[in-house]
């Protein structure tokens, strides 16, 4: 048997797994490689590349600034912007998430845009009191869209741009792409605004989510704590809510509103028992709830006491409550400075990525604790898993001979069934494999196809940037569909049928609008 017929099998088969999602998708990304090790496509250093590849560097680090500007509460603020423009309506919610990411991801690629912006829209949703199901299917496929506005929205455009200058048709400026980004955008939010409610599955996360945006209000409330001393949250001070369990160290002690604790740092803002406000020393039983109040790092410290039960995480609260915090300065620079060396090409992706990860830990704006934990290692280890398929469809020639046969059958029927060919075969290969791997197979087919029709190199390589961006139909497509799918509590088939929607879109503007601006 063929290694390309093999390649071919072991893809089959990772599909099937994730259809049947009965297994987790790690274990199905991780069995690829040792699966197409074992049958002798690739070897050992081949099969684990993926996992010390440079995009799996990037991604990481796109995690911690997201991460980060989460913590600093830059996405809270963003998030009350944004709701402020557009309300509780999910049309202007639609409309705004859509712009917002396009703009952001013409200068940062999807995954990163994608990354940063998945806690402000899940914010957004809580607060507009909607499932975050409906909001970020949009946010992952608005981000394919505007990573057609800016030659820096995509590494496949700069790969394009490349392919470009060589065929002597000279690069393709820093806002070519944007004539047929700007078409697609529009119409990505015209679709999802009428078909979205139809289309867009409705789901709950494997987390619940509430949004503590108004904590301080509600706490005030509900210990009656008055005009006069009520409960303010700043960027150095907080609250936290706490139960009393059974069987605790403090059950039979005496606390009352303005005792200190033990250490000095937390201070008592009140007492209930059984729901009932307690103004004078109290014996503490079972179910108590006290109000502490303190600095944030040591009410996260007193939340780790197993005497005592945290209603709500500290710093989950600090996140949603206090808009632009400690840290949000350092973390808006970070940020500005790594898209600047994205846009400038003056180091790498993945090193622009970690310097700024790495400035996030050196500014302390994270600890190295909250780092691990703000990585979507899922996400990581799929992607590093699959690129072992990536790079076994190239060896094997699996994916060349697919290209090749279809491009054969179309060629001689003229450019547009020529734009029609290759539009099959990358919006087929890129549901599959990497839309940058996509793109390298499919360029030099069409380069020489459109070189034995005599016809300008120029609409081919514009058509094919904007069939690779259209990776909807799976949520293993792009690293920017698989960030969403936890958050959302999305499941594999809940993506084709408003990505097939979307495809057939991308179809026409490549194949009918691209050689309208750029002529055969």
């Amino acid at each position: 048997m063929s290694a390309a017929v093999i390649t071919l099998i072991v893809l089959g088969a990772t599909v099937a797994f994730f259809v049947w999602d009965r297994l987790p998708v790690m274990v199905v990304a991780l069995c690829v490689p040792v699966a197409l090790w074992a049958t002798g496509v690739l070897d050992l250093g081949e099969a684990f590349a993926g996992f010390g590849d440079p995009t799996i560097i990037f991604i990481a680090s796109l995690f911690v600034v997201s991460e980060a500007l989460d913590a600093a509460g830059v996405t809270t603020w963003v998030g009350g912007v944004a709701l402020r423009l557009a309300g509780e309506s999910r049309v202007r919610l639609v409309v705004v998430i859509l712009l917002l990411v396009a703009v952001v991801t013409a200068v940062i690629t999807p995954n990163g845009s994608v990354a940063a912006l998945t806690p402000v829209v899940v914010v957004l949703a809580i607060r507009a009191r909607r499932s975050p199901s409906e909001l970020l299917m949009p946010l992952a496929f608005g981000a394919h869209a505007g990573s057609l506005l800016m030659l820096t929205g995509s590494p496949v455009n700069l790969v394009i741009a490349d392919y470009a200058e060589a065929a002597g048709v000279g690069p393709f400026g820093l806002f070519a792409f944007a004539a047929a980004g700007v078409p697609l955008v529009l119409a990505t939010i015209i679709v999802v605004v009428l078909l979205g409610p139809r289309l867009i599955p409705h789901r709950t996360p494997g987390r619940s989510l509430r949004d503590l945006g108004g904590q301080a209000a509600v706490l005030s409330e509900h210990y009656a704590l008055g005009d006069d001393e009520p409960v303010r949250l700043s960027r150095g001070v907080g609250v936290i809510e706490a139960v009393i369990p059974p069987r605790s160290a403090f059950v039979g002690d005496t606390a009352y509103p303005g005792m200190p604790t033990e250490s000095g740092r937390l201070v008592v803002r009140a007492v209930q028992h059984r729901g009932e406000d307690v103004g004078a020393k109290h014996t503490l039983h079972a179910g108590d709830t006290l109000l502490f109040q303190g600095a944030w790092e040591d009410l996260a410290e007193a939340a780790q006491d197993p005497d005592i039960l945290i209603v709500d995480d500290p710093e989950l609260v600090r996140r949603q409550a206090v808009p632009l915090g400690t840290g949000a300065k350092r973390t808006l620079v970070i940020l500005l400075a790594m898209i600047v060396l994205l846009a400038t090409n003056v180091v790498p992706a993945a090193i622009a990525g970690l310097l700024a990860a790495l400035a996030v830990i050196v500014t302390r704006v994270l600890t190295v604790r909250q780092v691990y934990a703000g990585i979507g290692w899922t996400t990581v280890i799929l992607v590093g898993g699959l690129m072992s398929l990536s790079a076994a469809m190239v060896k094997s020639g699996a994916a060349e001979q697919l290209a090749d046969g279809l491009v054969t059958m179309v060629g001689e029927a003229g450019p547009y069934a020529l734009l029609a060919g290759l539009f099959v075969v990358t919006a087929v290969l890129g549901q599959l494999i990497s839309n940058m791997a996509t793109a390298f197979i499919v360029v030099p087919v069409g380069l020489a196809a459109a070189a034995e029709m005599g016809i300008s190199p120029a609409p081919v390589l514009m058509a094919i940037a904007v069939f690779a961006a259209a990776a909807l139909l799976t949520p293993v497509a792009t690293p920017a569909n698989l960030v969403v799918m936890e958050a959302a509590g999305y499941r594999f088939g809940d993506y084709w049928k408003l990505g097939l929607v979307l495809i057939v879109l991308y179809g026409l503007v490549g194949i009918f609008l691209v050689p309208i601006l750029w002529p055969f």
